[in-house]
């Protein structure tokens, strides 16, 4: 197997994509990476299937080609995959209230909040209250009982706030009622299986073998009091740590964490797996004789729904539903039309109709979560390469 002089490397390049793999191998040798897996489909052809370095901190496994790794927000793009699928099969609508499916959801007067507006950050429910206690996370029928009485920190649709964590709870829950079937199980048995993409949302048993560690996560965020804290600092704190495990911290590499349905946060995949999904995106919702989706309501989920200062993150964000789209401060390649979502610590799933560019990457290090070396060498390795 070729290796670098930092990590063993496996896979293969189109010869013309050359400038990628050293892109990659120069991501183990200077920027930091311990373990990582790459695809790039252009044109329907794969011209990039890399894997390499460890699968834990102390580099006694090596890197396969079908290694998992949790990807975190990459999932969020895939539960809003999800929802256009079941628009495009009649059974919801992205301008419906929740509280059509969700009666419940009504309470504190959030009975007029739309699908729209929960894909799109504009909700008003990016946090809890409440303050919970650890075990909270794998309870999901709780956590989505919480948020349904939970009153909004803005009022719905006049601004959006990155809804780090409750995403996946709302929108899982939006799945279920709609379909009948778990999100996670809608992705394994409709989207993900058909495809023959590795990706899941609650690892099966079966699979917890070929789970890469994940190094470099905090073990706890440390001690915190709400005493003196206006109501923006506390909505903050409480979207990433509350309850305290709410981002895999203290259990990103427990059973626990991998085989739950945690759609915002818990999505394990290889960088194969993520392309072959936004494969099927980038011809309309297609891959061969598969279909994910309809054309019509993936179009547009990938339209712009907000653009501007994020009440969360405390920089500009832009989305569609559910989709993160490319933006200045952080481009998916040089094309307007670019969607996809980025993974806490460097992750990624995109495509670019424009170019019909597929891109999956999926890491085991958190690096910086907004403007990631790693993943802008690689992206733009593969634009100098078309």
């Amino acid at each position: 197997m070729p290796h670098s002089d930092a990590a063993p490397i496996g896979g293969s390049t189109d010869a013309a994509f050359g400038p990628v793999r050293d892109a990659f191998v120069e991501n183990f040798l200077h920027r930091g990476e311990l373990g990582a897996s790459l695809c790039v489909v252009a044109d329907g052809v794969v011209v990039v299937d890399l894997w390499g370095g460890w699968c834990d901190r102390e580099r006694r496994s090596r890197w396969q080609a079908d290694t998992l790794v949790n990807v975190f927000s990459v999932g969020k793009a895939i539960a809003a995959l999800c929802v256009a699928r079941l628009v495009g099969q009649g059974h919801l609508g992205f301008d419906d209230p929740l509280s059509v499916l969700w009666p419940e959801f009504a309470a504190r007067d959030k009975s007029a909040i739309t699908v729209r507006q929960l894909l799109s950050h504009q909700g008003g429910l990016p946090a809890i209250r409440q303050e919970l206690p650890e075990n909270s996370i794998f309870d999901a029928r709780r956590m989505t009982a919480i948020l349904a009485d939970e009153a909004p920190w803005w009022e719905p649709g006049t601004a959006h706030g990155y809804h780090v964590n409750t995403f996946g709870f709302l929108v899982g829950e939006l799945v279920r009622r709609a379909s009948g079937r778990s999100l996670g199980t809608v992705v394994a048995n409709e989207i993900a299986g058909p495809l023959g993409a590795d990706f899941f949302i609650g690892v099966p048993t079966g699979d917890l073998g070929r789970v890469a560690e994940f190094v470099g996560m905090a073990e706890s965020p440390g001690p915190w009091s709400s005493e003196g804290k206006d109501d923006g600092e506390v909505m903050v704190h409480h979207a990433y740590f509350n309850p305290p495990t709410l981002s895999g911290m203290g259990v990103i590499n427990s059973t626990a964490w991998r085989t739950a349905e945690l759609p915002s946060t818990n999505a394990h995949a290889s960088g194969r797996g993520i392309a072959r999904l936004y494969e099927a995106m980038v011809h309309a919702g297609m891959s061969g004789t598969t279909r994910v989706t309809e054309a019509a309501p993936l179009a547009e989920a990938v339209r712009e729904e907000v653009n501007g200062p994020d009440l969360i993150l405390g920089r500009p964000s832009r989305f569609g539903l559910g989709f993160q789209l490319t933006q200045p401060e952080r481009p998916l390649g040089p094309n307007a039309s670019s969607f996809g979502h980025f993974g806490a610590g460097g992750s990624l799933g995109f495509c670019d109709p424009t170019a019909m560019v597929s891109f999956g990457y999926a890491i085991n290090t958190m690096g910086p979560r907004w403007q990631n070396p790693r993943n802008r060498a690689l992206i733009q390795a593969c634009y100098e390469c078309l």
